[in-house]
């Protein structure tokens, strides 16, 4: 059984397509739920209750003798000719019968109603229901098709959603209100606060005139969601009107319709008439029943030809609609759109027409309801968005406001970050101790000469929002701009003032490049640039690429890079990271790159570190990352690396380690966690300067005494391992403050943790029921706080 509830909401996840329903797609669904209903009853008593019955009316071996000869006619026995035949045969077969008396068994009777329903009727009495109700199902996805085929349903939605925002906006109330208040004028270009006077009662009654100025009917919240509103409709308009797909595809749907509706109508008219209640049978089993020739009746074929009529007529006359249908859809030219009428009736005037699927899905809105037409001309047109631009300025443009937003990001420097405006508020340059201004969203950005008064500006950051600039303005961040953060999904998109920055040190450019490194190649000309990254799809690197960079990062989203050579030229290169760059092995140029401290190679499916490894050529190195790769061992000329201090080996795939690692005297940190490792090496021991160890996610059963020499340990992250126990020489570790051994099948915890003296309750990560095991004094020295220094 069904719910209320749940009923509701299947019927109200139809509700919003019916906004592009016209009448007679409407009437089209009625009719065809009428041509279901007729064909499920038809094959409903076809599956239950029909049957054939035969009798005999001749014998096998009269017709052989000669005596009778049998009738070929085989099919419905309709009209005089057929009934003489009959009375003939049935009086000849009279006096063979009293001659010759026969009986068939009943099983006999229903093996021979079977074969003759087989042979004798037509396929339309057994067949017409279902082809009916194949037919029917057809129509009715046919009649949906443009609601549920993907390309089209995508827009359908995000054009319905749109509109259910338009009618539930207060901005498209105030422009209504404001429009029923003002008497339209000649050139209105903008709404007017509206005024209502209001009487009050008693003896001296007097008139008191209430104004409603723009601020007070929309607030600040109201303010933003309109102006995303409008943000939105604009990014629609734009998608919608590059195509013409939903007007074919209606159209293509109308005509399939119309063509099957004829089809059908063309040939079940002319089966209708071979739907019969007699028939004559000749089923060929003289040797078996002793006649040859039977009479049958088809207990259905009357109530299945009514229905068939039936059905027909529906049939016809939903090719009656299908027609006016295609009619409307001539007639009129369904890929422009004119906001005539709704501009005379409010008072925004400037409403540029639409076409393509956008004009075709307000055509049929239109025949829904032309309201939804109107509530969406006041977010197309130019004047309601300047309008809404006033009252946003009221709220967001004055200086306190700006000055509540501004926070201070990651490294202390305050940040303003403005989202989804029209413009640039002129209180901006006010602001002369701002140093990073973050734009997101805004359709176009034009900087006046007025930053000049923002001295400290330092980073400019633009997300998707285009930005031009006066001369001034540019000559002011050439000189004084360090930083800039630019995302576009379109390359094309990229201000070209970007490869004018002299002095520009960090810039970190977010786009679809892919192969295009035209953009790449014009960076050379940025002599001050020394951090780059690029977030990005690239598939090679200029030649031309600029060589004065200290740090370069590529995030490649999975894109196979080649063409590394430019690498050999960058002899300053400090810092590189080449993540998700499918790369399958360390680049033969890395080597080239005496001077890098920091090599990070995440995610690129590199396998093995033997071929070409030479790490003694990178003496500066402190700090490398091959995290989330394939490597199953590692090189022995790791332990050429004698400056290394963090190595980061984390999702891997080894199963040992090589006594060479062990040389790294100077390591800090290692990360061996979510390999296959059986086995700590004892060598680890002599790693004097350890201070963080993770081999979280292996299968090491034991942990190595000498393991507890490395008394600079912090960090020890031991989680999900096969441990059975934790040595006592764990107190040795005096400095140890953070230590995992979650998922491991510990049976108890060394007392020796008291003697961990930095180690506390927060640090410690491991099971409630294993914590509970230590003695009591042990629980509260690892609960008490550490002790603040004295002064």
């Amino acid at each position: 059984m069904f719910s209320l509830t749940e009923v509701a909401s299947l019927s109200d996840s139809r509700a919003p397509f019916s906004t592009l329903k016209p009448w007679w797609d409407v009437f089209t669904d009625y009719l065809v739920l009428a041509m279901l209903a007729i064909s499920i009853i038809a094959g409903t008593l076809l599956i239950s209750t029909d049957q054939v019955v035969c009798l005999p009316v001749g014998r096998t071996s009269i017709a052989a003798s000669g005596s009778l000869a049998p009738r070929p006619a085989l099919g419905p026995l309709d009209g005089p000719e057929h009934d003489t035949t009959l009375v003939s045969t049935r009086r000849e077969l009279s006096a063979a019968n009293s001659r010759h008396p026969t009986k068939l068994d009943y099983q006999q009777y229903l093996y021979i109603g079977q074969v003759c329903y087989h042979q004798a009727l037509p396929w339309h009495s057994k067949y017409s229901p279902y082809l009916a109700l194949l037919h029917a199902l057809l129509l009715m996805v046919c009649n949906n098709f443009w609601f549920i085929y993907p390309k089209t349903s995508s827009r359908i939605e995000l054009f319905l959603s749109i509109l259910r925002k338009c009618f539930q906006s207060p901005w498209t109330t105030k422009a209504l209100s404001e429009t029923a208040c003002q008497p339209l004028e000649g050139n209105l270009g903008r709404m007017k606060p509206c005024s209502v006077q209001i009487s009050q009662p008693g003896a001296d009654s007097q008139v008191e005139q209430v104004s409603f100025s723009n601020a007070t009917i929309l607030d600040r919240k109201d303010g933003e969601q309109a102006k995303a509103l409008f943000e939105k409709i604009r990014t629609f308009r734009a998608h919608t009107e590059a195509t013409s797909l939903l007007c074919w595809v209606y159209v293509g749907q109308t005509l399939f319709k119309v063509a099957k509706l004829l089809a059908v109508l063309g040939y079940a008219s002319s089966s209708a008439g071979t739907i019969a209640f007699r028939h004559v049978c000749q089923p060929g089993l003289g040797d078996l029943a002793g006649h040859a020739t039977f009479s049958c009746t088809h207990s259905l074929a009357y109530i299945l030809q009514k229905l068939l009529l039936s059905y027909l007529a529906f049939v016809l006359l939903s090719g009656l609609v299908g027609v006016y249908t295609l009619y409307w859809l001539l007639r009129r030219p369904l890929r422009k759109y004119s906001f005539g009428q709704a501009s005379e009736e409010s008072s925004f005037r400037a409403i540029p027409n639409v076409h393509n699927d956008l004009a075709f899905l307000l055509h049929m809105a239109d025949q829904y309801d032309p309201l939804c037409s109107k509530r969406i001309a006041i977010f197309l047109s130019t004047a309601s968005e300047s309008q809404l631009l006033e009252i946003r300025q009221e709220h967001r443009g004055d200086y306190e406001e700006l000055r509540r937003q501004v926070r201070r990001d990651a490294w202390g420097r305050l940040e303003l970050r403005l989202c989804a405006l029209p413009a640039l508020p002129q209180a901006v340059y006010q602001m002369a101790d701002l140093e990073v201004l973050r734009l997101e969203c805004m359709a176009e950005v034009k900087l006046s000469a007025k930053v000049t008064q923002m001295e400290v500006l330092s980073e400019l950051q633009l997300h998707h929002c285009p930005a031009t600039m006066e001369p001034m303005a540019l000559a002011f961040l050439q000189e004084r701009l360090r930083g800039l953060h630019v995302q576009f999904t379109d390359v094309t998109k990229i201000p070209s003032w970007l490869y004018s920055l002299k002095n520009l040190h960090r810039l970190h450019l977010s786009s679809h490049l892919c192969s295009n490194v035209l953009a790449l190649e014009s960076l050379r000309e940025l002599r001050s640039l020394e951090i780059l990254l690029l977030q990005t799809k690239l598939t090679k690197l200029p030649c031309s690429m600029s060589i004065h960079l200290r740090q370069l990062c590529i995030q490649n989203d999975g894109t196979k890079l080649d063409a590394l050579r430019v690498l050999k030229k960058m002899s300053n290169l400090q810092q590189l990271e080449l993540l998700c760059c499918q790369l399958e092995r360390i680049p033969p140029t890395v080597w080239c790159l005496t001077g890098l401290r920091r090599l990070d190679l995440r995610s690129n499916g590199i396998r093995s570190l033997e071929k070409g490894a030479d790490f003694q050529r990178l003496a500066q190195l402190t700090c490398l990352k091959l995290w989330h790769n394939r490597i199953a061992t590692l090189p022995a000329s790791i332990g050429a690396a004698g400056s290394l201090e963090e190595l980061v080996l984390s999702h891997n795939e080894l199963d040992s380690l090589p006594h060479a690692l062990f040389a790294l005297k100077r390591l800090r940190h290692l990360d061996l966690s979510h390999n296959l490792l059986h086995l700590l090496p004892a060598e680890i021991g002599q790693l004097g300067m350890l201070q963080q160890l993770s081999i979280t996610g292996n299968r090491i059963r034991a942990l190595p005494s000498q393991l507890f020499a490395c008394l600079e340990l912090m960090s020890l992250q031991l989680a999900d391992n096969a441990l059975t126990t934790v040595p006592a020489e764990i107190g040795r570790l005096v400095l140890l403050s953070r230590l995992e051994l979650t998922g491991n099948p510990l049976k108890s915890l060394p007392l020796e943790l008291g003697c961990c003296l930095l180690l506390k309750e927060t640090g410690l990560s491991v099971d409630n029921a294993l914590f509970e095991t230590l003695p009591s004094r042990v629980k509260q020295m690892l609960a008490t706080p550490i002790s603040a220094p004295s002064p």
